[in-house]
């Protein structure tokens, strides 16, 4: 008998370390306060940057980042991750306890990096078939290097509104618009495994999340998003087949859960385009869950592009202060701007012939800790244009004696625009809403 249960017990742990392979991958420490990129790496001793971390892990492996602005080697303001790992922020100097909120875990580069950093963020390169990726834990914010208007929407304790890249500020680079967290094929990428993001903090953005994968499925879990661009997350599917009429094969699955979505603005000052909390893109399939989607310039979900109904669930999500509507919605097969139908809360829950859409509500029961003056100033937003045309000035006499047109000057003004959100009280935002929206970390 105790032969047989000697055999039992081997052949249970060969099983359980995979004949050899163990189980759980080796666990690597940064610490950028206290670390040396000469350590092995340990608890006890810690690296200093990621990237020293990066070159000896493997796939599998997790490594533990403590408190600190972690913006790459020489400061250059980005950070590419190659392979499959668990990336996990929010520790104390000594990693003996993780506070997300207490502890913040930061990619934050500054002005001067925008003159060479001019990427995103964080790079996620590959993830290949079988393995997973996992970031949890981690504060991305370009508001200290984004360029802003000293003179146009400046509110007090805020600064002035967003200058974009094609707006030359009048010190250092201009505006840097990258995702905050990419992982798509613009950038040679290849994801055919698993992602998962999640207690992260993304501000003040160009696009927040942006990704395509060829097959597998992405989570993006229990996040805080404010004041980022175009749109807080896009996901989109690099595999999968199109037929006639659109795709007909998935690339995976997308879950959006959990998440504090909050002041989307659109690509230009006039708020006229883009501005989404999520939008959902092709070849893959959408479940959209316990969300908070509020404050977004045009709406906050975009369904316009053409995504079987089928393949989208949206349940018990809070959608409110939306400047357009909760959904924009286009039956597939059409695809013009002009066409897009602005759906009402009321009509959500009715019948679009989504694979679910019930119990979302535009009603707040929870008073957010919202930056005042920001949610405020956001309601108040305004974009103006003011034509400045002399007809008999010197420059259009010489004009109509030349047989040239006349001309004159088109002014615009915005009272905000993408104004810088305080990492603070985007912090504060965890386990501001029981059950819906980004809860406290564990």
């Amino acid at each position: 008998m105790n032969k047989f249960l000697c055999i039992i017990v081997i052949a249970f742990i060969l099983i359980s370390i995979g004949f050899g392979q163990a189980v759980y991958g080796a666990e690597f420490f940064v610490a950028k306060g206290r670390g040396d990129n000469q350590n092995p790496g340990t608890r006890e001793a810690p690296f200093k940057n990621i990237e020293a971390a990066l070159k000896m892990a493997k796939a599998g492996d997790r490594i533990c980042v403590a408190q600190g602005n972690y913006v790459g080697l020489r400061d250059k303001g980005y950070l590419e991750v190659p392979l499959a790992i668990e990336l996990v922020g929010g520790y104390a100097d000594d990693f003996s306890i993780r506070d997300v909120q207490k502890f913040p875990t930061t990619i934050i580069p500054d002005r001067h990096s925008a003159a060479s950093g001019r990427k995103p963020l964080l790079n996620i390169i590959n993830v290949s078939s079988g393995t997973t990726f996992v970031l949890d834990g981690f504060v991305l914010d370009r508001g200290a290097q984004n360029a802003y208007s000293p003179k146009e929407g400046v509110i007090a304790g805020l600064g002035g509104r967003l200058l974009r890249a094609t707006e030359k500020p009048a010190d250092g680079a201009s505006t840097v618009e990258e995702p905050l967290l990419c992982f798509t094929s613009k950038v040679n990428a290849r994801v055919e495994g698993d992602i998962t993001i999640r207690n992260c903090v993304f501000l003040n953005g160009h696009f927040a999340i942006q990704g395509g994968f060829k097959k597998g499925s992405v989570k993006i879990l229990n996040n805080i998003f404010a004041a980022n661009t175009m749109a807080a997350i896009e996901v989109f599917g690099t595999g999968g087949k199109k037929g006639p009429k659109g795709p007909i094969e998935k690339s995976g699955q997308v879950e959006i859960a959990n998440n504090t979505i909050l002041f989307t603005w659109s690509r230009l000052k006039d708020f006229a385009d883009m501005g989404y909390g999520i939008r959902i893109m092709t070849m893959v399939g959408y479940d959209i869950h316990d969300n908070l989607i509020g404050c977004n310039v045009l709406t906050g979900i975009d369904h316009s592009r053409n995504n079987p109904n089928q393949w989208v669930k949206i349940d018990n999500n809070i959608i409110f202060l939306n400047k357009q509507a909760p959904l924009l919605y286009v039956e597939p097969g059409t695809s013009a701007a002009g066409m897009m139908e602005r759906v009402k809360i009321g009509d959500m829950n009715a019948d679009l012939g989504l694979a679910s859409c019930r119990s979302n509500s535009d009603k707040m029961n929870v008073k957010l800790p919202l930056h005042k003056v920001y949610l405020q100033s956001f309601l108040n937003a305004r974009y103006s244009e003011a034509a400045d045309f002399d007809p008999n000035s010197p420059a259009n006499v010489l004009r109509e004696v030349l047989g040239l047109p006349k001309h004159g000057k088109l002014n615009t003004r915005v009272s905000m625009f993408a104004n810088r959100y305080p990492l603070p009280d985007a912090l504060s935002l965890f386990g501001a809403a029981r059950q819906s929206g980004a809860q406290k970390p564990n």
